[in-house]
């Protein structure tokens, strides 16, 4: 027996062999992966995070106007936290529409490849631009 195909957790053969094999514990009693489930859920769980950093560019839009147009890099942090807004609502969109379409339609993949790669250069986007939103700083105003 190859030892690759081996299990080492103690238990023995009860004919005196020293090695047992490899057991399929987790996949033997289910199907196989259905991909439409697997996409579901992947994209599902990129929308949360799209909510989630939707949340947080609202919070910093609003910490930006509350210093108001006296604030150094107003112009450019409205702007950037309007593009990065409107990006991940493009995104949330394209989301909604791939989670619909049925990934085991033929006649869809075409579409559905496109529109994950767009989502993926989207996102790429999104996080270039949260990256100069950070580098800008953007500060609550102090309480006086």
């Amino acid at each position: 027996m190859a030892s690759e195909n081996l299990e080492m957790n103690g238990d023995a053969d009860r004919n005196g062999e020293a090695e047992v094999p490899l057991r399929a514990r987790l996949r033997r009693d289910q199907g196989p992966l259905n991909m439409n489930h697997y996409a579901n859920k992947k994209s599902a769980a990129e929308s949360m995070l799209d909510v989630a950093l939707l949340m947080a560019n609202a919070s910093q839009l609003k910490a930006v106007m509350e210093q108001g147009s006296d604030f150094t890099f107003y112009v450019p942090l409205i702007t950037l936290i309007s593009i990065s807004l409107i990006l991940q609502i493009l995104v949330g969109v394209m989301l909604i529409f791939i989670v619909k379409w049925n990934l085991n339609d033929q006649s869809m993949h075409y579409k559905l490849n496109i529109m994950e790669n767009m989502a993926t250069a989207f996102v790429f986007i999104i996080v270039v631009v949260n990256v100069f939103i950070t580098a800008f700083g953007v500060q609550r105003p102090n309480a006086s």
